[in-house]
């Protein structure tokens, strides 16, 4: 995705943050891919976890085909702004971060199996920027929804660190925090790379495996 506005390489602090708005972003509620519900409610024996990989067209298309996964959206999470658009997000202004949640059923896909597919899809020592995509809202982000979620993704983030640090390469600067909030991408965002397959995506394998292939 590119950035249209400034590159702001700093969250700003909440009294500088623009207004944004009390009415949500509507959309259709079908996922383009599966054909599944992309809003709440979803099936009560699910989980949630929110993450920014840089560009969310393409962080989004690394999860809906995981088995075990039930659907995923992107939006606009990590920030002070109340429900902002694009434009707003992308002025570096709101705070937020552009991700992809993730809606999945943890007895037929563990946290671990995404968390994967995370670190190794970008990269997270990159601080505020993805390769040419430069601002805080692409930074690198896990935002959990629930406690036991906590230790598993930090014990992933250690066990990261460890293999790129046994390969010669630098800190992760991803921010782990719990979800604050979380608000909806417009529609045309939604499944991006699925309605537009030549679009914009600057993810794939990034700098060390996981584990040992």
């Amino acid at each position: 995705m590119y950035n249209l506005f400034s590159k702001n390489i700093s969250i700003p602090n909440p009294e500088d943050c623009l207004e944004g708005r009390s009415e949500p972003i509507i959309l259709n509620g079908t996922h383009y891919v599966t054909g599944k519900s992309i809003i709440p409610p979803y099936p009560e024996n699910t989980e949630q976890i929110i993450m920014g990989m840089g560009c969310f067209w393409g962080a989004e298309r690394i999860f809906w085909d995981i088995p075990g996964v039930y659907t995923t959206l992107v939006g606009y999470s990590g920030g002070i702004t109340p429900n902002p658009n694009y434009e707003e997000v992308c002025s570096g202004m709101t705070g937020h971060s552009e991700v992809v949640k993730v809606i999945f059923f943890p007895d037929l896909c563990d946290l671990e199996t995404l968390l994967v597919q995370f670190w190794e899809n970008h990269d997270p020592t990159q601080f505020m920027r993805q390769g040419n995509d430069i601002g805080s809202q692409y930074r690198s982000a896990i935002y959990t929804t629930i406690n036991s979620q906590i230790k598993i993704v930090s014990d992933s983030l250690e066990h990261y660190q460890n293999r790129l640090h046994i390969s010669g390469f630098n800190t992760i600067k991803t921010e782990i925090s719990e979800a604050k909030n979380f608000y909806f991408a417009e529609e045309y965002h939604q499944q991006y790379l699925a309605k537009i397959p030549n679009g914009y995506c600057n993810h794939g394998f990034c700098q060390a495996t996981y584990n040992d292939k």
